[in-house]
């Protein structure tokens, strides 16, 4: 099996280059996951339904796919770590484009702070999802990135909280009942209230990632030092670009099944949780605002599954393998559970103390416990084998993230022509077309 390591002595470049990337995932999280709460925020300012809110996940998750190529042109330019500086730069444009979007209220301002937002990020997840894979031996890699994402989805577990305290306060003001009890311009001028509290948060996280930047740019985190199959051409480390082939990537079946697998799982992961605060409000939860953070916290608990059982105990295929069951036995229980219905909640989450919701929607914060797995295991599966197209396979898979802006626009048209909870039917294909490439479309070398 072949395998790239960062140079010894003693694995220094191992743990600094973790502790590096677990900030960078956790900035990561924290920015997507803000989504969760910021589309029922922004459908109550912009007075949208819920196929105009989900442009926030279409604009943000379009990013993806626009920009994984030019990303990785970036990086083959200017390397790992300047790329990850540009970055953290990206993302803090974004962030301050918030302020003129609150300030005048128009929802197209906002869309494109997110896909700035996101086109930064697009860098960002193009640099270190193969950092991660490469830093050790592959049989592993699922359990590395599980550890990178508990930062990532322990941030999703902390901004909805954050965002609810500090933006969500006295939102009865801002109901569907004492909006329509307003003329016109009342509307309006409440609406430019509510809109204004985003100015001082998003200063404050574009403050935050100028921060971050510098800190990465004077650390003394190294290149990572590839092997000539696997760096990308003309980047730093010197690599050949000798025998690579313009679309030679797509002859490999695992990597390019493996980009439509992730497609499916951007979707449904986005749907379970952007979509969970929206279907919450809709069945009348008071703490809809923060039920992101159930989400998140079943996908902490599958991380640190992944990190206990992988790969002593479990294999990569494996994990993958029950991440997509599981996946299709929650969206059953999501589509045909009783909206009024909490039994299953109150069993499973009253001895924790957590609030109860209805079983429907605790199945949808359940999928986060089938979605955990799905990432780290699809990304070592996929770039098996491809020796010098390692750097275009990982565009390729990052291009599938645009599965977050189709598929949740999907569910948003269903839910507002026959309702929310049959909506959640959209979800079922995916899985199990995960489910089919943990068990045969992993295992293709050839066409």
């Amino acid at each position: 099996m072949h395998t790239t390591t960062l140079p010894s002595p003693a694995r220094q470049g191992v743990l600094l280059p973790m502790l590096f990337i677990g900030l960078m995932f956790f900035i990561l999280g924290f920015v997507t996951w803000l989504n969760g709460s910021l589309i029922p925020f922004l459908k109550i300012v912009c007075a949208l339904n819920n196929f105009q809110a989900l442009w926030v996940a279409f604009a943000f998750y379009i990013a993806y796919t626009v920009m994984a190529l030019p990303s990785a042109a970036v990086l083959a330019r200017i390397g790992y770590k300047k790329g990850m500086t540009a970055a953290l730069g990206v993302m803090a444009v974004g962030a301050l484009a918030f302020i003129p979007a609150a300030r005048s209220g128009q929802y197209a301002i906002f869309l494109v702070a997110l896909f700035t937002l996101a086109s930064g990020m697009t860098l960002m997840q193009t640099a270190i999802n193969p950092y991660i894979v490469c830093i050790g031996s592959r049989e592993s890699a699922a359990m590395r990135i599980s550890i990178m994402g508990l930062f990532n989805k322990g941030a999703g577990i902390v901004v909805p909280l954050v965002f609810s305290a500090l933006i969500l306060s006295g939102m009865e003001r801002f109901s569907e009942s004492a909006l329509a009890a307003l003329d016109a311009a009342g509307r309006e001028a409440l609406r430019n209230e509510l809109s204004q509290r985003l100015v001082v948060p998003y200063t404050v996280m574009a403050a935050g990632l100028l921060v971050f930047m510098a800190l990465i740019h004077f650390s003394s985190l190294r290149e990572p030092d590839l092997d000539e199959d696997d760096a990308p051409s003309g980047a730093s480390s010197g690599a050949s670009s000798d025998g690579v082939k313009p679309w030679g990537v797509f002859q490999h079946p695992q990597v390019v099944l493996g980009a439509i697998a992730l497609f499916g799982y951007v979707g449904v992961e986005v749907i379970a949780g952007d979509t969970i605060g929206l279907y919450g409000r809709e069945l009348g939860v008071a703490h809809y605002g923060v039920l992101t953070s159930y989400t998140m916290g079943f996908m902490v608990l599958g991380y640190l599954l992944g990190v206990a059982l992988i790969p002593k105990w479990m294999s990569q295929r494996t994990a993958l393998i029950l991440s997509g069951a599981g996946g299709i036995a929650f969206v059953l229980g999501v589509a045909l559970s009783s909206p009024t219905s909490t039994g299953v909640s109150q069993v499973l989450l009253g001895w924790a103390g957590v609030p109860a919701v209805p079983d429907t929607v605790f199945f949808l914060a359940l999928l986060g416990l089938s979605n955990a797995l799905v990432w780290p295991a699809i990304w070592p599966l996929a770039l098996e084998g491809l020796g010098k197209y390692t750097a275009a396979g990982s565009a390729l898979l990052i291009m599938g993230i645009a599965g977050g802006a189709l598929i949740p626009m999907l569910y948003g048209h269903l839910a507002d022509v026959t309702s929310p909870q049959l909506g959640y039917w959209v979800m079922l294909p995916w899985y199990a077309l995960i489910l089919l490439y943990a068990l045969f479309g992993s295992r293709l070398r050839k066409w």
